[in-house]
């Protein structure tokens, strides 16, 4: 079992529940966990333990699905009427097509505290769980994807310079990515230089996964990427910004850089992240 098939049946073992006389909270809480998705996030600190420690990737699971939990609720929450107003995504009506907008809102609510939740239950330290829950709440938060998100809403419409682009999309999109391997690190308790320098490398690894995401958009159907595209004329993207061509000569150049970075990096890490740049950027 590869390492995504294994965060999968892990996910699907522990969707989270409640019990109550709701008629239909459960099944709106697992929905768009159970949608599928890259698993990128999750499958980057996965690969950091299995290069550096392998006998802990059990316990890195529950890790990788508090990780999971935080960016579906952030998919939820972005396809809202108030944000993105999406109709679709990974394939399937978004959830409040799917139900009602306040149960989107309250699902995306659950899903963000779950994984705090799960991550203070894992079994491991209590020091090194008090360091990841720092990491992935200063990331995923008001210091990364929340201030990130606020901009893209408030700037609709009105152009950014290139500088404000990237700053924007290294908070939205680019800390979570950066986070997932920096986890990683902190779960193999990696030395702080070598922890710092794998978490910019995510940061270039975010900002070529937006990237790309905005050419997605630009460059394919809705049948084709699963989510509606040709949707971001009022947004600061980088194909907006740069067009289409230069932008795609600014992801080749991140990963050409990225590439050099991996060399520094341990062969077996190296070539795991290279896997994943290749399948899924």
């Amino acid at each position: 079992m590869n390492l995504k098939e294994l965060f999968i049946h892990h996910l699907e073992k522990n969707l989270p529940k409640v019990e109550s006389f709701h008629p239909f909270f459960n099944e709106a809480l697992a929905l768009m966990l159970k949608a599928g998705g890259k698993h990128f996030r999750a499958q980057l600190l996965l690969s950091v333990v299995q290069s550096h420690k392998p006998e802990l990737i059990n316990q890195a699971l529950d890790v990788a699905l508090a990780l999971e939990f935080i960016h579906t609720y952030s998919l939820i929450h972005d396809d809202l009427p108030a944000m993105d107003n999406a109709d679709f995504r990974r394939g399937i009506p978004t959830l409040h097509k799917s139900y009602d907008e306040s149960t989107a809102i309250l699902v995306g609510d659950a899903l963000n505290t779950e994984a705090f939740f799960v991550l203070s239950r894992a079994n491991l330290k209590d020091e090194l769980k008090i360091k990841l829950i720092k990491t992935l709440s200063f990331n995923a938060g008001l210091n990364g994807m929340v201030i990130g998100q606020a901009l893209d809403c408030f700037f609709e419409d009105k152009k950014l310079n290139l500088k404000e682009l990237e700053f924007l999309h290294t908070h939205k999109t680019a800390r979570l990515i950066a986070a997932a391997l920096k986890m990683g690190c902190e779960l193999c308790q990696m030395s702080e230089k070598e922890s710092e320098e794998i978490y910019q490398i995510g940061l270039k690894l975010g900002l070529i996964f937006q990237i790309n995401d905005d050419i997605i958009d630009t460059t394919t159907s809705q049948e084709q990427s699963g989510k509606p595209t040709h949707n971001d004329i009022h947004k600061n993207s980088f194909v907006n910004l740069l067009g289409l061509k230069q932008a795609i000569k600014t992801k080749e150049n991140l990963l050409s850089e990225c590439e050099q970075d991996l060399e520094k990096l341990d062969d077996k890490l190296a070539q795991m992240i290279q896997n994943l740049i290749i399948q899924y950027l």
